[in-house]
């Protein structure tokens, strides 16, 4: 909607309606007077802005132009010299671009900020001085108008007619001041057309002549850009080459010492100081020992060290922390050793190198089986309804005297609360040298508890759980049997599955690597302990071994692979396996017969099942085999899928 006309006309009757329309022209006038204003001020910010960045630059062209490019060896290849010289260039480049715009800078002032406040200042200025005018006459006329009508018409004809006289001149300026006024105002308004925006077109102009005197220079760079660009890739390509030859040089030197050492590698090594006894008392002794888990049992592993002056290496029962109070020593623990009976007490170095050392000496054994069971024991029969179990913690000295408590040692229900149990439990799970779900399995069981399909989920955890080693297994199933009960009482304890995953998921699943990507995956860690509770009955193993037949000696090798049928449904399960010693090396015998099946039959998959072994076949649910007949392994055939030929588990599939 536009502004409306101003008739000259309209001056003489001077209505309410003219009134409001010349109102409409000052208002707009007054708008576009402080928008002039706004603008004036932000284009001064602009210019000094551009003032700024062009000093800026300047400083930053000077920095190249005086930094001296230096490469390593006392000769330089083309490549080297150009990419050296590259700054120089760089630095040219922007004092020629700095010199258009220092002359955009001093225009700016003359084409934009001088014509605008000239404008404002003169014109607008203007028809201020007009409307001041035009009210002071408006005043004064009504004013006469009013002394004029108020005359006694008793008054002489003489002086009547001089006051109407003197009231026409008195009319005529006041309707000269708002034809002035009309005139003024709409003028201006028409005026700011092109002596508003006539400015701001100057001033862009300039801006972009300045992008094409940098577009113009851009194309003459071009060449000089596409070679330097050649240059630093050569350059580069050179550089991975030889980073990769210098990286491996960097490793022989750091592994240097490696080269004289056995090819194992040990689970830990370092300097401890070790008590020793003596007739007059005890001694602290440095030494350095080195520790090696058993690849054969989870109950032991080896410490070498040399103990008074001959080396001698352990067999390693337990490890645990030595109460603070009971030695004036800090970060002092005690281990068992096959070899000797009592404890042998051993300083670390520090805190967390006496924590690393007890996670990483303690084990699944007996003792951890029985604490466990013995932790259970007390929590089910006296606080399984307790309010928040096992969400809060218990004193960490109660906690520490209850984890040094001897094996054998019954726990005296009235000595330790329901946290120090609780807590003393998950202590113990999450300083084993290893977690539960092994650090092995950790990214497929992450990658399990992402799937969509809840029930597929299920099924791809509990065939993971069925890959864990036999004291894993155990130890979950005690555990988790526990937290299900645990869960069972949610109504009072609060202790959900969901609340139970999230406490349990970092303690019995942890990545072997601290990355900020494994705290990432903690969420599906919970997932995982989650799922396992909730699905307890389903997810536990039950094993059951049929070797009905014996093995020939001649055609079996040393270690052979037995397929192991659970109990439960296959399709909660993967294909595992049981390494067993062939009999017939032990007993002796033939070769079973073949079953009476026939060559060649056509089958299909009942359920998916993915190959541990470069023998055996992969496939989803539903997949057709053929050439189905029995292999020499029991409880295996073998079948033909997508032209490869490979074992398939007989309790997997149906004939057709």
């Amino acid at each position: 909607m536009g502004l409306p006309t101003l008739e000259f006309s309209d001056s003489f009757l001077d209505s309410p309606e003219f009134r409001e329309r010349l109102q409409c022209h000052e208002i707009e006038l007054e708008r576009t007077n402080r928008f002039i204003k706004d603008l004036i001020k932000d284009g001064n910010m602009l210019i000094s802005a551009l003032r700024n960045l062009s000093l800026a630059v300047q400083r930053f062209s000077q920095s190249l132009q005086e930094f001296q490019f230096e490469c390593i060896g006392d000769a330089e290849t083309d490549d080297e010299v150009n990419i050296a010289q590259s700054l120089k260039e760089f630095s040219q480049l922007l004092s020629t671009m700095e010199e258009e715009r220092k002359r955009l800078i001093q225009n700016a002032d003359d084409v934009l900020i001088s014509p605008l406040e000239r404008f404002r200042k003169e014109q607008i200025g203007a028809v201020k001085e007009g409307k001041k005018q035009f009210d002071k006459e408006t005043e004064r006329y009504y004013s006469v108008l009013e002394k004029h009508l108020s005359l006694s018409s008793k008054k002489k004809e003489t002086q009547l007619h001089e006051a109407d006289s003197q009231m026409s001149k008195d009319r005529q300026v006041f309707y000269d001041a708002s034809l002035q006024y009309v005139f003024k105002i709409q003028e201006v308004q028409e005026r700011k057309k092109f002596e508003f925006v006539e400015p701001l077109l100057a001033f862009l102009q300039g801006l972009f002549t300045f992008y094409h005197e940098g577009y113009e220079l851009a194309s003459e760079f071009e060449p000089y850009k596409q070679q330097l660009q050649f240059n630093l890739q050569n350059a580069r390509n050179n550089f991975e080459s030889t980073r990769a030859e210098v990286e491996r040089l960097m490793k022989r030197i750091r592994s240097a010492e490696e080269d004289f050492k056995a090819p194992s590698c040990f689970t830990m090594e370092g300097y401890l100081y070790i008590q020793e006894k003596r007739p007059l008392g005890s001694v602290w002794t440095r030494y350095y020992c080195t520790y090696e888990k058993s690849q054969t049992s989870q109950q032991t592993g080896e410490l070498n060290g040399v103990v008074n002056g001959a080396p001698e290496m352990f067999r390693l029962r337990s490890c645990v922390r030595r109460k603070t109070d009971s030695i004036d020593k800090r970060f002092c623990f005690d281990i068992e050793v096959v070899e000797r009976h009592g404890v042998i007490t051993l300083q670390a170095l520090s805190e967390a190198n006496r924590r690393l050392i007890i996670r990483k000496a303690s084990f699944l054994n007996d003792a951890g089986f029985n604490f466990v069971k013995k932790c259970i024991e007390l929590v089910e029969t006296r606080g399984i309804t307790t309010l928040g179990l096992y969400r809060t913690g218990g004193v960490n000295s109660k906690v520490q005297r209850l984890m040094t408590t001897p094996p054998d040692m019954q726990l005296d229900a009235d000595a330790w609360d329901n946290k120090t149990i609780t807590s003393g439990l998950k202590n113990y799970f999450r300083c084993l040298a290893e977690p539960v779900l092994t650090y092995r399995l950790h990214k497929e069981f992450i990658k399990a508890a992402k799937y969509d399909d809840q029930k597929y989920r299920v099924r791809a955890i509990h065939a993971l759980v069925h890959k864990l080693p036999e004291k894993n297994r155990a130890m979950l199933d005690l555990l988790t049997s526990h937290l299900l009960k645990v869960s069972s009482h949610s109504d009072q304890n609060l202790m959900t599955v969901s609340n139970l995953g999230m406490i349990f998921g970092p303690t019995l699943m942890r990545s072997q690597e601290e990355t900020v990507a494994a705290m990432m995956n903690i969420k599906f860690q919970n997932i995982v302990v989650e799922i396992i509770i909730e699905n307890h009955d389903k997810v536990r193993l039950h094993i059951s071994i049929h070797i009905t037949y014996t093995l020939s000696h001649t055609h079996t090798p040393d270690i052979m692979y037995v397929p192991i049928r659970s109990l439960v449904r296959p399709q909660t399960s993967r294909c595992r396996y049981l390494r067993l010693r062939p009999l017939g090396r032990l007993l002796g015998g033939t070769r079973p017969s073949a079953c009476h099946l026939e060559r060649g039959r056509e089958a299909k998959a009942l359920y998916s099942c993915e190959a541990e072994h470069s023998h055996e076949l992969s496939f989803p649910q539903g997949a057709l085999f053929s050439n189905v007949y029995p292999s020499v392994e029991p409880g295996w055939l073998q079948a033909t899928y997508n032209g490869r030929t490979g074992l398939i588990p007989e309790n997997y599939i149906t004939y057709i």
